[in-house]
This record gives C-alpha cells, sequence and structure tokens, in this order.
C-alpha cells in the first residue's frame, strides 16, 4: 500500500514506520510542525527542532523520505481557539482530542490530497488502539491490549471516514515491545522518553499559556460548605475540578469541587474525598458515532484518559434535547464539563464519545 506515516520523533512513531517500511509499502514521512513559535516563544523552549531532528535521523536510516507540513494555521483555528474559548467559558476541554480529528487526520489530509494529487491508501500513526474493518464496511475501534498505553480516548471523536483510512501499526503492542523492537532496529529514538504535556505546548506549562491568552481576572475563593471567603484567585479559568495543586490558601489541602465562571468563583472542600462530592448521573452532547451498538450493549465508560473504566447502571439518548444520559454504578468525584466521556462495549470496542456537560 501507499501509506503516509506521521512521524512526531519519539519511539512510537518510528517503531511503526520501520514496521511498515520491513512489510514492503511504499512509505513517505510527514513532520506536522503544529508549535506556535512566534506567538509562544517568549514563554519557553519547545523541543520540535529536536523533535525533527531525531525523525530526520530515524528516516535517513530507513531511507524513508521525510517531509514538513507546516499548520500551524489550521491547529490554532480548529485546537487553539477552541481551547481557549472553552477554558474562559469555565469548561476543561481537551485539546488532544481535537487534534487527531482536526489536525492529523483532517488538516493533513486536505493537504495531501491537494498537494499531492493522488490520494494514499492509508495514513499511519504510532498510536496505541487497533483498528478491524468488518463485513459491509463498518469500522471498529479497538482497545490497545497496553491498558495504560491505550490511546482510543484521544481517537474517540475522529469521524468513521477518518478511521477507515486510519492505520495504527504498533496498536497490537505493548510499550514494552515497542522499546525491544526500537532496540533490535537499532533506532535513533530508542531510549528518548515519552513526551508529556498538549503537543502544541511542548514544556510550556498549560497555565502560562492561559495566563498569555486570558490574563488574570481576580476572583474569590468560598468554601463550598460554609459560605466563608478564603481569599483571592487570579481567574476561574486556572482551575478545574478535583484539583489540588496550586490552591494557595491556608490550612490546606483544599480541592476545587465547584465554580462559577460567570460570578468567577471557585468554590474549596476539605472533604473532597466524601461520598457527597461524587456523581453519579452526568449528560454527554455533540455525540459522535463510531460503530452502530445498541445501547443496552454499551456497558462501560471512561471519564479521563488512562486505564480506569466506570461501569454504566443505566443509559438513554434524549432526542429532542440531543443528548446522552448516563448513570454511573458508582461515583465519580472528578466529572468535569467540557471534558469527553468515551462510551465502550464489554469487549473493549469504542464506539461513541461526548462532551461532558
Amino acid at each position: 500500500m501507499k501509506i503516509a506515516v506521521l512521524v512526531s520523533g519519539g519511539v512510537d512513531s518510528s517503531v511503526a514506520l520501520t514496521l511498515l517500511k520491513e512489510q514492503g509499502h511504499d512509505v513517505t514521512a510527514f513532520y506536522l510542525k503544529i508549535w506556535l513559535e512566534d506567538e509562544m516563544a517568549y514563554l519557553g523552549s519547545c523541543p520540535w527542532e529536536e523533535d525533527l531532528h531525531y525523525a530526520q535521523s530515524v528516516c535517513k536510516q530507513l531511507g524513508v523520505p521525510l517531509e514538513i507540513v507546516p499548520l500551524q494555521k489550521e491547529y490554532h483555528a480548529r485546537v487553539v481557539r477552541y481551547t481557549i474559548d472553552a477554558v474562559a467559558a469555565g469548561l476543561t476541554p481537551n485539546p488532544d482530542i481535537l487534534c487527531n480529528r482536526e489536525v492529523k487526520f483532517g488538516a493533513f489530509m486536505e493537504v495531501y490530497d491537494k498537494e499531492y494529487g493522488d490520494s494514499c491508501d492509508m495514513i499511519a500513526t504510532g498510536h496505541y488502539a487497533q483498528i478491524s474493518h468488518k463485513d459491509g464496511g463498518e469500522i471498529e475501534l479497538r482497545q490497545a491490549p497496553d491498558a495504560v498505553k491505550d490511546q482510543t480516548y484521544f481517537l474517540s471523536m475522529m469521524e468513521r471516514s477518518q478511521l477507515s483510512r486510519a492505520l495504527f501499526p504498533i496498536g497490537h503492542l505493548e510499550k514494552k515491545g515497542v522499546r525491544d523492537l526500537a532496540l533490535e532496529y537499532d533506532l535513533p529514538t530508542a531510549h528518548r522518553k515519552d513526551s508529556q504535556g498538549i503537543c502544541f505546548l511542548g514544556q510550556i506549562p498549560f497555565g502560562d499559556f492561559v495566563r498569555h491568552h486570558l490574563g488574570v481576572q481576580k476572583g474569590r475563593f468560598v468554601e463550598k460548605e460554609s459560605g466563608k471567603d478564603l481569599g483571592e484567585h487570579d481567574g476561574h479559568y486556572f482551575y478545574t475540578i478535583g484539583q489540588r495543586r496550586g490552591v494557595t490558601v491556608d490550612n490546606g489541602p483544599w480541592y476545587v469541587c465547584d465554580k462559577d465562571p460567570i460570578e468567577n468563583v471557585i468554590y474549596l472542600t476539605h472533604g473532597f474525598s466524601g461520598e457527597d462530592q461524587s456523581r453519579v448521573q452526568l449528560v454527554l452532547k455533540h455525540m459522535n458515532w463510531i460503530s452502530d451498538v445498541e445501547l443496552g450493549g454499551v456497558t462501560k465508560i471512561k471519564l479521563r484518559h488512562g486505564p480506569e473504566f466506570a461501569c454504566i447502571e443505566s443509559i438513554s439518548y434524549d432526542n429532542k434535547a440531543g443528548c446522552m444520559n448516563i448513570t454511573l454504578q458508582e461515583g465519580d468525584r472528578g466529572i468535569t464539563s467540557g471534558q469527553y466521556g468515551v462510551l465502550y462495549t464489554g469487549n473493549d470496542v469504542c464506539v461513541a464519545a461526548g462532551v461532558i456537560v
């Protein structure tokens, strides 16, 4: 097949590229440049030049051509702007979920098809996820065997047409197996540490990014149970439900248990571990369906990236309101508006996702 491989300079995409090359496919590597260096440089360094160096070294060793695709404008318009607006509204967005749908398998597909004319058969990345094509053309997005590294959560808002062209060559492997292959092939990235944080920020703290765009808006900390004024903060958008770090109030620890973005009030509690702070009900909107599954087959949900699931007690779709109503078997203390709820069947098929209201 003719395959476009998105490389990041990390070990995962390097091994994915190597495996496809070894299998005899016609591969070209692409590095997507989304770092907003002109806007954000004063806040700190981003490792994109180092990332590109590693990507170039791997491609040179494999004899694979590498193209650099600048997508800063598209990323800002489709991901960064949404992130800023959502944070300002008091939500907790997840830019990396949007990056996959809007940039890696969105803007890049558009640029590739336009500039290279003959469309590639597939677009490959180093994600930990698996795709199966069933009879009739239906797509299944399945968890990777490595539950800790599984990235179906981040891929859950991709459109079916995008997933039909997606290829995840290392999705059947565990992280250790990927590292072992990198060592076996003697790849330049074999010992490189995994990247952390939001992709376009690099090592820049998210709080600094928010401060750059939204500035400081003084508000009050208030104790949830008593209504007592606890002091001043720099803006509700610096805090999210469940947060403890960065809450600089005497007699802690304090946890963020609620927020009022209109009044710019952050509500704190000592007793965030108590059951009174847990929620068993949530609502999802802006649903994206990957597979056609009866609601009775949806048994669990991920409320954040990681290996943990929450079991579903009941689930129903409100056609009039256009939202999914879910009741959990046990309460969760970190359900946060603006984040994503991702639905799975009992056999680890990722079937749908929506934004938590």
